[in-house]
């Protein structure tokens, strides 16, 4: 059995995912101001994405307490957090903002956090699928 297809796995990954985005929204919720300054980013847009990051680590907390690991849900968070890094190559090289050099670090963090994070996601889907489906036989 692959590490990916372990009944753990999921699991991991989802309070990870859930871990990293509950220290991001606490941080750019707590130091909104002091962050804009440093990164060049808006305030308005590091307050709502922290709001945002708290509401999804509380509902991928919740992903992976539950036994099984909603699969859907998972597969769902998963193109979100592909989403989430094409927005943040947006941001970083189509928007008229102007970033410091740490705000292009901060933003380029979040990418390829999320972008490990989904790929994990989708590893131990598909590690996992033979499992989720019901009267198949497994393939050695």
């Amino acid at each position: 059995m692959s590490v990916f297809a372990s009944p753990r796995f999921l699991p991991r990954v989802m309070w990870a995912d859930a871990a990293s985005c509950a220290g991001t929204g606490i941080a750019q919720l707590a130091f909104t101001q002091p962050l804009a300054r440093l990164t060049g980013l808006p305030p308005f847009l590091l307050a709502g994405t922290g709001l945002f990051l708290l509401a999804y680590a509380l509902a991928a907390g919740w992903m992976a307490r539950r036994q099984p690991v909603p699969r859907t849900l998972v597969g769902l968070v998963a193109v979100g957090n592909l989403g989430w890094a094409l927005a943040c190559a947006a941001l970083v090289l189509g928007s008229s903002l102007v970033l410091s050099g740490w705000g292009v670090a901060w933003v380029a963090v979040q990418a390829v956090v999320v972008l490990a994070l989904a790929d994990l996601q989708w590893m131990g889907l598909r590690a996992t699928r033979q499992a989720a489906m019901p009267g198949q036989r497994a393939v050695a």
